[in-house]
């Protein structure tokens, strides 16, 4: 069974074609500046050089039919016709309380969507568009929609109330609803994995760690809190974001910068987080370069990052009444060696203890699984690359398969 994995957003289209007989990628690729001048697609076949295809991709129509050209292309496709495809399933960011899980999409499943576009208005519209391109060109095939705030449904009525009159989640669903669950399904199930334990009797703390950064506190196979919360911008600081602040500081800005309501959001969402305080880069290469060189506002950034994954490991060590397991993901958990030993540093009274060589060794081991605990570490620590596409055609399979 072959399925197709689409992320679409609002000028792009990602994919990946996946064989689910051995869960391989048999090409993967993105339709780039979708409506915008100068738009390509990139589309790389296993095991053949990367395609790029530049012509003007008008809308997500035509970008899921040259998709669909391009797997089906005699030089560098990697099926034989469109019917080879047996479903494919869509990233949607944002379901709401609707969905606990993955659903076989429909009309009802559509009217649901959109009525979460309110609260994911830069992501769910873009994906009810790549949904709706892919039935244009697919009307026959099988969707599934997979959320990114599912996995998160099963957190406890106390992890999610914020502490507002409750007629605000009455009227308007203000809660925590989190995100980066796919995410932190796939790393938290290939944990138990490498551990060789059950899921279900384990106490796992998951770091999803990237330009968006989330923490999650997964309990026997259920996610029992997370740090992002009614939207992506609480939790940790991150590459733009502030994370968490007195709320009390936006009041104030706006008070004392005369800002509109705009002008806070931009700020907080796209000038905070470690390039703010920095005020060299959101990108944690840059400031590592920097901090190098002895620039002491790029290492507080850095320092501030980890000092904040280190109070989420402790808290929810707490909440889960134990720890059994870290895992660090996504592009800095995965790749950046000084933010994991930071992250860990003082954390042996709950039985944390990181191998230096062994995380060192981490590095340029680019997409590979591995231990940087050491041997008598009662809490394993894992790097686990990410893979929400693969999670994704699995959800797909188990409904649709």
């Amino acid at each position: 069974m072959k399925v197709l994995v689409i992320n679409a957003g609002s000028s792009s289209l990602k994919y990946q074609l996946i064989d689910m007989a051995d869960e391989t990628v048999l090409a993967k690729g993105n339709a780039e500046r979708i409506g915008i001048d100068n738009s390509v697609l990139s589309h790389t076949p296993a095991g053949k050089e990367k395609v790029e295809i530049r012509t003007d991709i008008k809308d997500h129509v035509q970008a899921v039919r040259m998709v669909i050209d391009a797997l089906v292309h005699p030089e560098y496709g990697v099926i034989k016709d469109m019917s080879e495809i047996s479903a494919v399933g869509h990233r949607v960011v944002h379901g709401g309380e609707k969905f606990s899980g993955s659903v076989v999409i429909d009309d009802d499943v559509m009217e649901a969507i959109r009525a979460n576009s309110e609260l994911a208005p830069l992501h769910n519209p873009a994906n009810i568009t790549g949904i709706e391109a892919c039935k244009s060109v697919m009307p026959n095939t099988p969707m599934v929609a997979v959320f990114d705030t599912a996995f998160h449904q099963t957190m406890p009525r106390e992890s999610y109330i914020y502490a507002i009159p409750y007629s605000a989640y009455e009227k308007y669903g203000i809660r925590r609803y989190g995100f980066h669950g796919t995410s932190h399904k796939y790393v938290s199930l290939k944990a138990a994995k490498l551990m060789g334990r059950p899921i279900e009797e384990l106490k796992i703390v998951t770091c999803h760690l990237g330009n968006g950064s989330s923490i999650t506190a997964v309990k026997n196979g259920k996610s029992v809190d997370t740090s992002m919360g009614f939207t992506p911008l609480e939790g940790l600081p991150m590459g733009t974001r502030c994370g968490t602040i007195d709320p009390a500081i936006i009041m104030f800005l706006m008070e004392k910068e005369n800002m509109t309501y705009q002008q806070i959001n931009h700020y907080l969402n796209k000038e905070s987080g470690v390039l703010g305080i920095s005020g060299v880069s959101s990108d944690f290469r840059d400031l590592e370069a920097a901090a190098r060189e002895g620039n002491e506002r790029a290492k507080l950034a850095l320092d501030i990052f980890a000092y904040s994954i280190k109070k989420y490991i402790g808290a929810y060590a707490a909440a889960m009444g134990g720890l059994d397991c870290v895992v660090f993901t996504a592009g800095i958990g995965e790749n950046n060696p000084y933010i994991r030993q930071k992250a860990c540093e003082g954390l042996e009274f709950l039985g944390i203890k990181i191998d230096e060589e062994k995380n060192q060794r981490m590095v340029g081991r680019m997409g590979r699984e591995g231990e940087i605990s050491t041997t008598d570490s009662k809490v394993k620590v894992l790097v686990v690359p990410t893979n929400e596409e693969l999670m994704i055609a699995r959800e797909t399979v188990e409904l649709v398969g």
